[in-house]
């Protein structure tokens, strides 16, 4: 586990390096919880699969104890310095991460200069109010990206769009199956031409 700092406190990485990788994905946990969420083990356990390095990182407010999630401006912040601290130079970078961390890998997309963005159950709204959409997120991204989405969630459903697919899987906000989420993600990595 390395401790890194950035601008809001240390940041944790769990790093998983391949041996001669073909591209890095690094991945971020939602607003309550943390790197070992069902889905970013599936999601890690396919790109390690698929021969890719892996980095699952945990934000300066979880490694500080507090379950509150810290302000976008200072989620994006740490998320961009501990990327830049990782050893993946030379390596086609994919963002990502579930609920919170994929906005933050959506919001970042470009200033990390990701190849390719993953996102875990995209919070589309918070429940009960689609009028708060954050759909512009996920339009912003301008590499290719793969949502992977509980049918019924509650947090809605992103249409695809001309860069991004969405594979519905069964299932809430919680994607519990590891299993399923490593078979889609799996596929999509080895199709793309970055990894």
């Amino acid at each position: 586990m390395l401790e890194l700092e950035t601008p809001h406190g240390i940041a944790r990485v769990r790093l998983e390096q391949a041996e001669s990788p073909s591209a890095a994905l690094v991945l971020g946990h939602g607003a309550g919880g943390g790197i070992d969420s069902p889905d970013l083990k599936g999601a890690a356990g396919a790109a390690r699969d698929a021969g890719l390095s892996v980095a699952l990182v945990e934000q300066p407010y979880r490694v500080a104890g507090r379950r509150s999630p810290a302000p976008a401006a200072q989620l994006d912040a740490a998320w961009v310095s501990v990327v830049a601290q990782l050893p993946f130079e030379g390596l086609a970078l994919i963002a990502g991460g579930r609920s919170s961390g994929a906005r933050v890998a959506c919001r970042t997309a470009a200033e990390v200069g990701a190849s390719a963005v993953l996102c875990l159950a995209f919070p589309v709204h918070p429940p009960g109010r689609p009028e708060k959409s954050r759909l512009d997120e996920l339009d912003a991204v301008e590499v290719p990206t793969l949502v992977v989405q509980g049918e019924r969630d509650p947090f809605g459903l992103p249409p695809p769009g001309p860069r991004r697919t969405v594979v519905t899987v069964a299932g809430t906000h919680s994607l519990r199956s590891s299993g399923t989420i490593a078979a889609v993600v799996f596929d999509w990595l080895t199709s793309l031409s970055v990894a």
